[in-house]
């Protein structure tokens, strides 16, 4: 069969519906600027799906700094890959700024989130080593686990009797194969909010030999007294052997970090392939990036605003009978029954009706009968839009429970 062919044939799990979702469920276009309210269709929407949790994207301060580094450096400088030729005094500066804020010996600095935890999981590992990780971990763990060519065990979500089971079992492997453990979770969880049990994890180093790496992509800004993350929230940031968030959430920009001992770093940047084989971050990032880590730090009140978005949110709602699930951060999953048909009329009432946009996650993401609406607030919200998207997911939820959705034929004709 031609390669074309198959591909053809078989779209995947979600690009079988590319034809009805393209533009509106999947790949929809937010314009404008980058506020609660911005442009869908030609329409103004409250929106509720952007992860930039500190209102750091369009903070006056952060475009002048922006703007300032753009024209003084460009979007070239430094060229080439950081080994070869694109090092630079202001991405060590950086460096050693993260390293002090989160704690630890070291760090480094990646050009992208995604590529490189899975490039530092490729080089951390050996195939006499083995992982045990959550079952809930992020996409771009998986992906780094499967390059990992060792054994890999999961325990259940946060489950952590069956994580001292798995920890058992790779005990008697690594007994066998001289190899190592690394254990992997997050801080935050992406989808659902809840807390990775980063303590209960590292209780089990009193009976277990392994190094622990945690994803806070969610937690790093959000999490902890001064906002250095999950760790720092549950007491255990020095017990993190291996430290990652990306300045995607948060701080509302492009690139990743890694933190750790001295010597671990210094290994990770002779040994990540994503970061050794490709161009580094341009210093006009960078250094917008140093400003938003100064404001992270040196503002909290935008943490505060965000807090108080998230409580009155999640409370309000929790008021009116919705089930949240046992998220402990802003990410603010809420969850109801029905099927792909049901869930595509409430969004589409939402957004045509009520003018809230936000994501909408189904099967086979969630279980077939589910329907997660899934809203990040930011320190940008209002308690007003707070009221207001309450109201409406009253109405849509009354709708859905009475049965109008499921008896309503989906027109493509409506996109």
């Amino acid at each position: 069969m031609d390669l074309f062919e198959k591909i053809q044939l078989d779209r995947g799990p979600l690009g079988q519906y590319a034809q009805l979702a393209h533009g509106y469920f999947a790949f929809p276009k937010l314009e404008g600027e980058i506020a609660p309210r911005m442009q869908f269709r030609g329409k103004e929407v409250l929106t509720w799906s952007l992860n930039n949790y500190l209102g750091l994207a369009n903070h006056p301060e952060i475009r002048k700094s922006d703007a300032e580094a753009a024209e003084k450096y460009g979007l070239a400088y430094p060229m080439g890959s950081r080994m070869m030729s694109g090092n630079s005094n202001l991405i060590e500066e950086f460096e050693s700024q993260i390293s002090e804020f989160v704690g630890k010996e070291d760090t480094v600095v990646l050009n992208f989130g995604y590529q490189g935890i899975m490039s530092a999981i490729d080089a951390l590992l050996d195939r006499k080593d083995v992982v045990v990780y959550d079952s809930d971990c992020h996409a771009c763990i998986i992906d780094g686990l499967r390059m990992h060519l060792g054994k890999r065990f999961v325990f259940p979500h946060n489950d952590i009797e069956n994580c001292e089971k798995q920890l058992s079992r790779a005990t008697k492997l690594v007994e066998e194969t001289g190899g190592s453990i690394l254990v992997i979770t997050e801080g935050v969880f992406g989808m659902l909010g809840d807390q990775g049990d980063l303590k209960g994890i590292v209780e089990l180093k009193k009976k277990f030999q392994f190094r622990l790496m945690v994803d806070d992509a969610h937690g790093f800004g959000t999490m902890g007294k001064t906002g250095a993350g999950t760790g720092e929230e549950q007491g255990v940031q020095d017990e993190i052997d291996v430290y990652f968030s990306t300045f995607a959430k948060s701080m509302a920009s492009i690139g990743a970090f890694i933190s750790s001992k001295e010597n671990v770093i210094d290994y990770l940047r002779y040994n990540m392939r994503s970061q050794i084989f490709a161009k580094t971050l341009p210093s006009s990032l960078v250094v917008g990036n140093m400003k938003r880590l100064e404001m992270l730090r040196n503002s909290p009140e935008q943490k505060d605003k965000l807090w108080a978005v998230v409580n009155a949110l999640q409370s309000g709602l929790r008021e009116r009978g919705f089930n949240l699930g046992q998220t402990q951060s802003p990410v603010t999953p809420v969850i109801l029954s029905g099927g792909p048909n049901e869930a595509a009329h409430l969004i589409i009432d939402l957004r045509e009706k009520f003018h809230i946009f936000c994501s909408v996650v189904v099967y086979p993401v969630v279980p077939k009968d589910v329907i997660m609406l899934r809203i990040i607030p930011t320190a940008s919200h209002s308690l007003e839009d707070v009221q207001e998207t309450i109201n409406a997911f009253e109405q849509v939820k009354d709708k859905l429970q009475s049965g109008v959705y499921a008896n309503t034929e989906l027109q493509p004709m409506q996109f």
